[in-house]
């Protein structure tokens, strides 16, 4: 089996929780790794930062850089390949049958994404065929609303959804949107907004950590 290249953060007793996080256009698996020091948690977590294979992005003249799948358009709309968008949630999905052969069940494990990182965390998370532990949400949308196919393991999910107030990447009402969508569809989401661009904040960090402590409790 061909996984995903990892960053890997193990921690010091042996993992009984696993959290894979998918960074955004352009950045590689290091991207969030600097925010393991700051979350104190009830539980053994081994985090798992995949990195994005190098592909040409067409908003971006079609210049190589990792990326989960090709953006057509920036519209608000958002037009991507949604074939390599599926493709990388297949290769999450493999990270996580190859958590649960390192013995850590299904549901404690939460997937975590950041911009198109996020797009893909949430087909992954919502299509998985096993109950996981949670979806953290970050500053993305839900490119697939039109085309998924939810699996009912993950119906009662917990799903935060943060997004930035000044976001001129990912515009909020994206966000707003996919949080819109879970609500219509039956699943548990909160979403809490900041007054920030298209990044993370300390006051975001520190309730991140809040949820992660009652989700993974």
């Amino acid at each position: 089996m061909s996984y995903l290249p990892c960053v890997e953060i193990e921690p010091n007793q042996p993992a009984t929780h696993a959290i894979i996080w998918l960074h955004g256009l352009g950045a590689d698996g290091n991207d969030f790794a600097p925010l393991v020091p700051h979350l104190t948690l009830p539980v053994a977590v081994r985090f798992v930062f995949p990195h994005a294979p190098q592909i040409p992005v067409t908003i971006n003249g079609g210049m190589r850089m990792p990326a989960w799948y090709d953006i057509l358009s920036m519209s608000l709309g958002r037009e991507v390949d949604e074939q390599q968008l599926r493709d990388s949630a297949a290769a999450v999905h493999q990270l996580i049958e190859r958590e649960i052969e390192r013995g850590i069940p299904a549901e404690n494990i939460l997937l975590a994404g950041f911009s198109q990182g996020g797009a893909v965390a949430y087909e992954a998370a919502l299509t998985y065929p096993k109950r996981l532990c949670g979806l953290l949400a970050l500053s993305t949308y839900l490119a697939t609303h039109q085309s998924i196919t939810p699996h009912a393991a993950n119906n009662d999910l917990p799903i935060l959804v943060q997004h930035g107030s000044q976001d001129p990447v990912v515009p909020e009402a994206l966000g707003q949107h996919a949080f819109q969508w879970l609500k219509e569809h039956g699943y548990h989401a909160e979403y809490q907004s900041f007054a920030m661009q298209h990044q993370v904040c300390g006051e975001q960090v520190q309730a991140i950590n809040n949820w992660l402590q009652k989700v993974l409790a």
